[in-house]
């Protein structure tokens, strides 16, 4: 199985990201609004947590609301500032790991999609991660995010999947193993470069945790309220949806918590 030290942060999925999976969205806007909508109006500061290109930043600042995106990858945080100015929406974007990040002010809000938490090399940074958030957060503030669990390495992380777009290829061969609660993706691009194609390669590892799990490091972190949903309740089409393969969380940091 591949080591940690092959997976490098995103860097041609950040280039290509938005051209390549802005469709396996719906699902997560369903979510939101069962979840995250009702608490919305209590909101004056977010964090987008693993930003990526700032989708979901540039969504709440639309609404007014004051938004910091933290990303590790300086591709993902570059393509998030290019996409702030495009739409002349005000995000503040800041390079940093999510198991140690600070924001320049507590945030009432954070939130940590499409399974980015699944992304830190090693199940024992789950805690790390859940310290640094509830950190971030005012007492009282929330923390939304997804997971994908087990089944979603059973069912989605094994084969080839061959993703194309005028210009590029992408070939992710994926594999897991379920003993160890890993999975892996090996993306080559192919690129079109004038008349010649370019071929680069990079690695994606996940690992998963049971629902007791992200519970008892949640708990540990200092919150309390929380609350999981199966995606597939917010079924939209999208084949990620099937039963048991990914999670949300709400929890609500204590009150008492500085």
């Amino acid at each position: 199985m591949p080591t940690p030290s092959a997976v490098q942060p995103y860097r041609w999925l950040a280039d290509y990201y938005d051209r390549l999976f802005t469709g396996y969205r719906d699902f997560i806007r369903s979510a939101h609004r069962a979840i995250v909508e009702p608490i919305l109006p209590q909101v004056l500061v977010a964090c987008d947590l693993a930003c990526g290109t700032g989708t979901t930043g540039l969504e709440l600042a639309a609404r007014g609301i004051r938004v910091y995106g933290v990303d590790l990858s300086p591709r993902m945080c570059r393509a998030a500032r290019r996409k702030a100015r495009e739409r002349k929406k005000s995000l503040r974007v800041i390079q940093a790991d999510m198991r140690d990040f600070r924001l320049p002010e507590r945030a009432d809000l954070i939130l940590c999609e499409y399974d980015a938490i699944n992304h830190v090399p090693r199940h024992s940074d789950l805690r790390r991660v859940t310290s640094s958030v509830a950190r971030a957060l005012h007492p009282g503030g929330w923390f939304f995010f997804d997971v994908n669990n087990l089944g979603a390495f059973d069912k989605y992380w094994r084969g080839v999947v061959w993703v194309e777009k005028p210009g590029i290829v992408l070939a992710m061969r994926n594999g897991h193993d379920l003993e160890q609660r890993k999975a892996w993706c090996d993306c080559e691009w192919f690129v079109r470069e004038g008349s010649l194609w370019r071929r680069h390669i990079e690695r994606v590892e996940e690992v998963c945790w049971t629902d007791r799990e992200i519970r008892h490091a949640l708990t540990a972190a200092g919150f309390a309220q929380i609350k999981m949903w199966d995606a597939a309740q917010f079924r939209t089409g999208d084949f990620l949806d099937a039963e048991g393969c990914r999670s949300f969380y709400l929890a609500r940091k204590r009150s008492e918590c500085r």
